[in-house]
């Protein structure tokens, strides 16, 4: 699969601005191309967020225009040079797309090659489905079928078990384990401050920390920043 992608798990680190973290790896990902198109739908203010990427963007030289959900955001999803999907809530997003008409012409455009960015909420659009978001469902799209740009689920600002916490609700494990009580799919837990890059049939982990591998019926397995995952591939 022609695929290019830079999922990450978040947008901002604690103490750092936004996107500061992965700034540069943006940059490098991005290559030549200079423009992109932004889409807003995870948050209500979508002007203000779009407003926000391109400011920040525009620090590396990459003029961002912001998806629109009418007639001229398809037009410009169609001839989009790439695209970044900013985090939120995953169930507005995607109802969002559905409801707009544009997400059988992203995922198209994705799965055919074009550059793509998510964070957090877009990040978990990459899997197959959304069923390992955080989020809380507060729309109901049409289905949780995401654009299935990697064969995983990936679980976006990950957190290990507090062994000292006394909070009595599940942690991020047990509830991937819960997961798999359901579903074969592996998961990928990416740690705050990390990112995946996938090229093609190799995929590689980046940033300050790794991630967390489950699969069903065995035990987590641990990758470190700068490992490959080309075996989920």
């Amino acid at each position: 699969m022609p695929r290019r992608l830079l999922l990450i798990s978040n947008s901002s680190n604690h103490g750092q601005g936004y996107l500061d973290h992965v700034l540069s790896e943006i940059d490098g990902f991005l290559g030549p191309v200079r423009r992109l198109v932004f889409v807003p739908f995870a948050l209500k203010d979508r002007e203000g967020y779009g407003a926000k990427a391109a400011e920040r963007l525009a620090d590396i030289g990459v003029e961002v225009t912001t998806l629109t959900a009418d007639e001229a955001g398809r037009r410009l999803a169609r001839d989009a040079e790439a695209v970044f999907t900013g985090g939120g809530n995953t169930f507005r997003l995607l109802k969002t797309l559905q409801d707009a008409g544009l997400f059988s012409i992203l995922r198209d455009r994705i799965l055919a090659g074009m550059p793509y960015l998510g964070s957090s909420a877009g990040t978990n659009l990459a899997a197959p489905t959304i069923r390992t978001t955080n989020d809380m469902p507060i729309v109901e799209p049409k289905s949780f079928e995401a654009f299935g740009a990697v064969p995983f689920q990936i679980n976006p600002h990950y957190l290990d078990p507090d062994p000292g916490s006394t909070h009595m609700g599940e942690t991020r494990e047990q509830r991937i384990k819960e997961f798999h009580e359901e579903n074969e799919t592996p998961v990928v837990g990416l740690r705050e401050g990390a990112w995946l890059r996938v090229e093609g049939d190799r995929a590689t982990l980046g940033g300050a920390r790794g991630a967390r591998i489950f699969r069903r019926g065995q035990k987590p397995e641990e990758r470190a920043a700068g490992e490959s995952l080309d075996d989920l591939l």
